[in-house]
């Protein structure tokens, strides 16, 4: 191969799809956590559908959307088990505040509900941790370095 041809890489050496499908691995851990809950048809009022269904899609776009940026953010943190562990817990936390406390209350209109913490919310960042936990678990087993 000549230095002006270029290396040909593989689909999931690629950090943005490798994180986008970690994001669903961890994405359908939580999302069964939330069907647990009854809380999917609230996720599907994000698009304006009250339905467990709905909820349960729209949960897995997010969770392969935030798979991809922490791929891509992913690449640059230490390599190895322990760092990634404790990135995916970090993520997760981050996406907790973010998502869970600001964000959805905003966009359903709730804004007496931003970063109000009760019973639900820390069920919520339970879940918010087990999904980066597995995504960034499942990210370092699909692009390894």
């Amino acid at each position: 191969m000549s230095a002006v041809q270029e290396k040909r890489v593989p689909v999931l050496a690629s950090p943005l799809v490798a994180g986008g499908l970690a994001g669903l691995v961890g994405g359908l851990a939580f999302g069964a956590m939330m069907a647990a809950g009854g809380m999917l048809p609230m996720v599907g009022m994000l698009v304006g559908q009250e339905n467990a269904a709905v909820g349960f899609i729209v949960h897995l776009a997010i969770s392969v959307g935030l798979g991809a940026v922490y791929g891509m953010a992913a690449v640059r943190l230490p390599s190895g088990w322990p760092a990634a562990a404790v990135a995916g817990l970090v993520y997760g936390a981050i996406w907790w505040v973010l998502g869970a406390l600001v964000l959805m209350p905003l966009m359903l209109g709730m804004t007496g509900m931003v970063l109000v913490i009760g019973a639900p919310q820390w069920m919520s960042l339970l879940g918010h941790l087990v999904y980066g936990l597995l995504a960034a678990l499942a990210f370092m087993r699909l692009r390894p370095r």
